[in-house]
């Protein structure tokens, strides 16, 4: 295929600007597939590999036509899991930063209140979880009036979860008249079903296996005994030396027995598994992301969506039971055109499985021995170097965040403060313009606002000493 440019796309300025400041300079295929059409408001089913950058297909189109002035939300994305809702949500908001797009992240397990006040506000684009959505619908605190664009994320994920019926309730909750999205790595006959609900002739977009996984990773197997498993891991690490690497188990138990080994050997390590406080969850995956410790072992929650830049090797210490969710874990890695190296471990009740990989989803396994002791021993010196060595990421989100500052007000919905009083007094500072003013998040009894352009020490500065709406508010730098 032709090298692409997001030039050639309808996309306003500012998100060019986005898409410059996030280093995203070519499409991927899905990008370009997707964007060649989504304009036109046709309904679309894509398959294509995790990792692809499915997010950004359906965000740059949603992100550009949405209506800014319009306060209830416009687009409504459906994913499997919180962790995804809100890499969603941190996405979407980056790629629209500049038409100061606001986007909310609703998923269980989060209080309920505090998402009803959310929702409440302008919201343009509200990502969440099925059985979430589902009560803020039921009990009227989510309204669809408005509705111009639908997107099913992980639609795969979301059947193998069981949430087929509240999808399902959801849909029929959704405005006849808008554009429908559905994304998956996969697509069974149940899926088909899903989609005649809610599409109406949809274009088919498929991103050919070959464009994706098969070019950037490299799948490995490796043949053991259930009481090796641990041995072998530590001396595939070692001869490996991961930068990034995620560690699949199938039960908590596993995880959390594995994590305490690899501890007691000095690994740095951290564990995520859906027996953990959501909290404690989102902070590990934070962690993992800006590369302070090299190894996540994880359950299958882990695979859903979660984007983790520069992941380098993906370890099935477990297979999992269901191809779909290898091929879920394993595109983890080799994302975004990087390369990659994905390794199982097999016993003999793994076999059927890698089987059906090899016949169904086409994956050629690289067979390799059990790495001897010697072997290891070899590569020691380097894979300690590496552990004590820290890691350098790139942090997407810092070229997006160079020039914003947010700032904090003492002073929301009771001191009846809209985002318009702050928009028309800080506009009216010298050498402040309408276009450095970004998102601002009004709430009961303070209001953020981000300030774009470097102009955040100017806007502070000057508000210090100005009234709105004839209310003097303190005003500080939000804390992080």
């Amino acid at each position: 295929m032709p090298l692409q440019h997001f030039d050639q796309y309808p996309l306003s300025d500012e998100l060019k600007q986005a898409l410059e400041a996030l280093h995203f300079h070519t499409p991927t295929p899905v990008q370009h597939e997707t964007l060649s059409v989504a304009f036109s408001k046709q309904d679309l089913i894509v398959k294509s590999q995790t990792g692809s950058g499915k997010t950004a297909a359906y965000g740059l189109p949603i992100c550009e036509m949405v209506d800014w002035a319009e306060n209830k939300p416009q687009a409504l994305i459906l994913v499997p899991t919180r962790e995804l809702a809100m890499q969603v949500k941190q996405d979407l908001t980056s790629l629209g930063r500049f038409k100061r797009i606001k986007a909310a992240a609703i998923y269980g397990k989060a209080p309920f209140q505090a998402q009803k006040i959310e929702l409440a506000q302008k919201n343009h684009i509200v990502c969440g979880t099925p059985g979430r959505i589902l009560d803020h619908l039921e009990k009227g605190t989510l309204s669809l009036d408005n509705l111009s664009f639908f997107v099913l994320d992980e639609a795969d994920e979301m059947l193998n979860m069981g949430f087929i019926d509240q999808v399902s309730s959801i849909i029929q909750h959704l405005p006849p008249k808008r554009m429908s999205m559905l994304f998956s790595a996969t697509m069974s006959d149940e899926m088909k079903d899903l989609s005649e609900q809610f599409l109406q002739s949809p274009k088919v977009i498929e991103i050919a296996r070959e464009e994706t996984t098969k070019q950037q990773i490299t799948h490995t197997l490796i043949e053991t005994e259930e009481e090796g498993k641990f041995s072998l891991l530590q001396r595939t690490i070692v001869i490996e030396n991961p930068d990034s690497c995620i560690i699949f188990c199938n039960t908590q138990e596993r995880v959390n027995e594995l994590t305490m080994k690899l501890d007691e050997w000095d690994v740095p390590c951290d564990k995520i598994h859906g027996g953990m406080r959501q909290e404690d969850r989102f902070a590990v995956m934070d962690e993992f992301k800006n590369g302070e410790f090299r190894y996540l072992i994880a359950t299958d929650i882990a695979a859903r969506g979660i984007d983790v830049s520069d992941m380098t090797h993906v370890i099935h210490y477990d297979l999992p039971y269901e191809k779909e969710r290898y091929i879920h874990r394993t595109g983890r890695t080799g994302r975004a055109g990087k390369s990659g190296k994905t390794i199982a471990f097999m016993t003999r009740h793994g076999q059927p499985l890698i089987e059906e990989l090899k016949e169904e989803a086409g994956i050629h396994f690289q067979i390799q021995p059990y790495p001897t002791k010697e072997e290891a021993e070899q590569h020691v010196a380097s894979f300690e170097e590496k552990i004590e060595t820290p890691i350098q990421k790139e942090n997407k989100q810092a070229g997006i965040e160079k020039d914003i500052m947010k700032l904090y007000f003492n002073g929301g919905k009771k001191k009846k403060l809209r985002a318009v009083d702050f928009v028309g007094t800080i506009a009216k500072i010298d050498g402040v313009a309408f276009d450095d003013i970004g998102i601002i998040t009004i709430q009961e009894t303070k209001t953020y606002v981000d300030i774009l352009n470097g102009k955040g020490p100017l806007v502070l500065k000057a508000m210090r000493h100005t009234t709105i709406k004839g209310k003097q508010l303190k005003v500080h730098e939000a804390r992080a």
